[in-house]
């Protein structure tokens, strides 16, 4: 029996094709090289593989700015090698799903061309035009630290085109039937091949409406519900997942009554887990999580730490993001937009028993987890290059030249210096090593995907009277599992209420105890449990 739920406890896993393997010696990552490595991740234990773009594209925002929907890159391979690897994937039962950039194009795309050329083009009302940029003046720029506008002139149209990111990514007019099929045909093109779904791209900006923010308006999610009951049609038991870096509660509607998005990234959650760690205190996140709404049955919440851009601190206070920027981007090129552009790693200082907890979290709070590449064996970033770059360098898979990424020369370098370069940092020496930081993460994601209490959507706080310790409960299908993670630096004793004083196991252990009224933790500890009685 197919099971249509299943995206509920998996563990996904982020990859930048690039900067994964490179199979063919010319110094970029390809699909071949993905096909190649698939058993590794086998290995490791991960459900899904969110690949981010392949498109063709002149490569201005890393793939997001599409000039060709129905083609693979010629860098990474072929519509046939992509067969192969989702073929490849699913005999490993791992599942796929790739970016579906709805909002915009690359100005590169042979319909903008075509639009800017002639106002008689049938592509011309595929995008928003208009002869003042001072319509829609009430929507945020979102690049501030790069775009002046949402507007920008185009000569050769003789008009102003709208877009909500980069200059070079006209934004689509959904006002259009035409675009609103046409994105139709795009994800059934995808769908055909044999993905496993979509992660989609900047979804509350589809529609302008004079007078609004431009963001999260009913045609949007009209159009996005259009989009979900399309798949379930034809393609059940493949997903959407939402990218809105939004509130918990204007994240809710895009899971509409359970007919619009299967899951939607948790964005708030994650900077307050740095916070978390960083105060050594759990309220920050005990207040987004229960501020975070009740979700349909049927759909899930997506975690995670880090991934492809900046961390980004939009859904956080002036002061918060401050005092964020303060602690852990204290240099000025470790700032990006509204984020800081660092990995996991050397965010936590590279401090062992950090980033165990920071997983901890990651895979014990309400959401399935996304592992972004690298980070499972704690992967450091390159500050020296320019934007998002230093976060998408290639996966060290050894310590012979260039990490065992490539037999050529890569498109940049691996990271090369201080303990976490890739003579230290690598995938080869943490396999054969059983106390390594990917053992630990393996075994966080086998006992996430055998414990069905983690792929409910909800959690009890439970009050110790210790504000330095984070305890809560997951329940879910008779399950129920109590979660302990001491945030401070010192050890910390918890009194724990009658309730919770079970007879269980310790899941890391498999040991069994009762968890009695009073707990030590040591610092930066965590504690699964089990309870059995």
């Amino acid at each position: 029996m197919v099971n249509n739920l299943w995206y509920k406890n998996a563990v996904f896993y982020q990859i930048s094709i690039r900067a994964f393997k490179d199979s063919n010696g010319d110094g970029r990552g390809d699909l071949n090289g993905l096909t190649e490595k698939l058993d590794y991740l086998q290995t490791l234990g991960v459900d899904c593989i969110w690949i981010m773009p392949i498109y063709p594209s002149p490569l201005r925002d890393d793939g997001y700015d599409i000039a060709d929907y129905y083609s693979v890159d010629s860098a990474y391979g072929s519509l046939d090698q992509f067969k192969v690897l989702i073929e490849a994937a699913h005999r490993r039962d791992i599942r796929i799903i790739m970016d579906l950039v709805l909002n915009h194009t690359s100005d590169a795309h042979p319909w903008f061309q075509s639009a800017r050329s002639d106002r008689n083009s049938p592509y011309r009302d595929y995008y928003v035009w208009s002869d003042t940029d001072e319509k829609y003046k009430d929507a945020r720029i979102i690049f501030v630290d790069t775009e002046k506008s949402n507007w920008t002139w185009d000569e050769k149209a003789g008009q102003y085109f709208w877009h909500r990111f980069y200059s070079t990514q006209p934004d689509l007019n959904y006002d259009n039937p035409n675009v609103q099929e046409e994105m139709l045909n795009v994800a059934r093109f995808w769908l055909d091949l044999g993905i496993d779904g979509f992660r989609a791209d900047a979804v509350p900006y589809l529609f302008e409406r004079e007078g609004t923010n431009c963001e999260n308006l009913p045609e949007t999610h009209a159009y996005l519900k259009k989009l979900r009951a399309f798949m379930d049609e034809h393609y059940p038991g493949r997903i959407l997942l939402c990218e809105a870096n939004q509130w918990p509660e204007d994240v809710r509607p895009y899971f509409g009554d359970g007919d619009e998005f299967h899951m939607g990234f948790h964005f708030p959650i994650m900077p307050r887990i740095y916070m978390a760690l960083k105060k050594g205190r759990y309220e920050d996140m005990a207040q987004i999580m229960r501020r975070t709404p009740p979700i349909p049955e049927n759909c899930q919440w997506c975690t995670f730490l880090r991934n492809h851009d900046e961390l980004t601190l939009e859904m956080v206070t002036e002061e918060e993001r401050q005092w964020m920027w303060k602690e852990y981007a204290p240099e000025p090129r470790m700032k990006l937009n509204l984020g800081i552009r660092r990995r996991l790693a050397p965010l936590l200082d590279n401090d062992r028993r950090k980033i165990e907890l920071a997983n901890s979290l990651l895979f014990t709070l309400p959401g399935s987890p996304i592992v972004y590449y690298g980070d499972e064996i704690g992967m450091g970033d390159n500050l020296d290059l320019p934007d998002r770059n230093g976060v998408r360098t290639p996966m060290q898979w050894d310590d012979s030249p260039h990490a065992g990424f490539t037999s050529g020369t890569p498109f940049t370098e691996p990271i090369q210096q201080g303990v976490l370069g890739y003579q230290h940092v690598n995938v080869a020496s943490q396999l054969k090593d059983p106390n390594s930081l990917f053992h630990t993460i393996q075994k966080m994601i086998r006992l996430r995907k055998k414990h069905t209490a983690f792929s409910g959507s909800d959690m009890q706080w439970v009050e110790t009277g210790n504000p330095a310790v984070a305890v809560y409960v997951r329940e879910h299908d008779g399950e129920t599992i109590i979660v302990l993670n001491n945030l401070s630096d010192v050890h910390q004793t918890v009194r724990l209420p009658t309730a919770h004083q079970k007879i269980g196991r310790e899941l890391f252990s498999d040991r069994s105890f009762t968890l009695k009224e009073q707990v030590t933790l040591q610092p930066y500890s965590y504690l699964w449990f089990l309870a059995e009685y």
